[in-house]
């Protein structure tokens, strides 16, 4: 468990309220095309997701700490960029009625600190969609540099395959940061 002023990050399980939870903000056409994912259809495919790739990995249920509500995913997985080097990519995803209250910024700079405490990590990377504006500027705020551009690096739900912004942020760099936090 994660915990920042207004969130808890918890490990996903396959119990009801973590299923609904997923589902209910999982649904929105608005959130998971985004990312390049389509919008779960049920509740059973919201189950599928949390178990095979949420639990298997690390990936957090993004908790509101006033309510316990579940409001988004946040978690890290192997850079496919950088077979030979420390490192892991981060991705998220918010539901819609908690865009623009920094919520995600919160999430993501508790999780950078995690990835480089827990694994040690040489880089941390970073990939959205070009038109993903959103997540473009929680990347911003979190202090991640530019890379460049994969051309067509992600095949998406409409089976189409999409350019990807790739960002990182070395070790040096986090350090930096955190020295100019605390």
């Amino acid at each position: 468990m994660i915990e920042t002023d207004r969130l808890i990050l918890t490990s996903w399980t396959l119990e009801e309220d973590d299923i609904r939870g997923c589902y209910e903000m999982a649904k929105d056409p608005d959130v998971g095309p985004n990312a390049g994912w389509k919008p779960h259809e049920s509740l059973e495919e919201s189950r599928k997701i949390i178990e095979t790739i949420f639990m298997p990995y690390d990936v957090f249920a993004i908790r509101e700490k006033a309510t316990g509500k579940i409001i988004g995913s946040i978690g890290l997985e192997n850079d496919r960029r950088r077979e030979d080097v420390n490192s892991k990519e981060l991705g998220y995803w918010l539901g819609k009625e908690y865009w623009g209250k920094g919520y995600m910024t919160e999430a993501a700079k508790a999780m950078i600190d995690y990835a480089f405490t827990k694994y040690d990590l040489v880089v941390l990377a970073i990939v959205t969609g070009p038109n993903n504006k959103r997540s473009q500027r929680v990347i911003e705020k979190c202090g991640f540099k530019f890379e460049g551009v994969q051309r067509r690096g992600y095949h998406i739900l409409d089976g189409t395959d999409r350019d990807n912004l790739v960002f990182s942020m070395l070790r040096e760099e986090w350090e930096e940061m955190k020295c100019i936090q605390d």
